[in-house]
């Protein structure tokens, strides 16, 4: 089997809080991967505040960012484990975060040894 990323976007920085509604569905959705023993990584959190993250650039440039003026902004990631993408986009379908205007980009791990 394989791995994926799947890499969560928020176009609003107001949804970055879910409901405790929201954060049921989240981690129900969550749970129903895991009972298919196809999580590898439940991931974290990545803070969309000012002050919590930089950019490194060639020639030392280090800017500041996030910033939520920006189209829209990662918010998270998970690992899962999948046959093919298509399984694994087929997971990332099922997650509520399309409800509030969310994406997630599904990319395939590359393994090193």
């Amino acid at each position: 089997m394989k791995e994926f990323a799947l890499i969560f976007r928020l176009s609003d920085i107001a949804d970055f809080q879910p409901s405790p509604e929201q954060m049921q569905e989240r981690m129900n959705w969550l749970g129903g991967i895991a009972a298919q023993n196809k999580l590898v990584d439940k991931g974290n959190t990545l803070l969309p505040a000012p002050g919590t993250a930089k950019t490194v650039k060639s020639d030392n440039v280090v800017t500041d960012g996030p910033y939520t003026e920006i189209k829209e902004f990662i918010s998270g990631y998970i690992v899962v484990r999948a046959e093919t993408i298509e399984e694994a986009v087929a997971m990332a379908k099922g997650n509520p975060i399309f409800k509030i205007g969310g994406s997630i980009e599904v990319r395939e791990v590359l393994k090193r040894n």
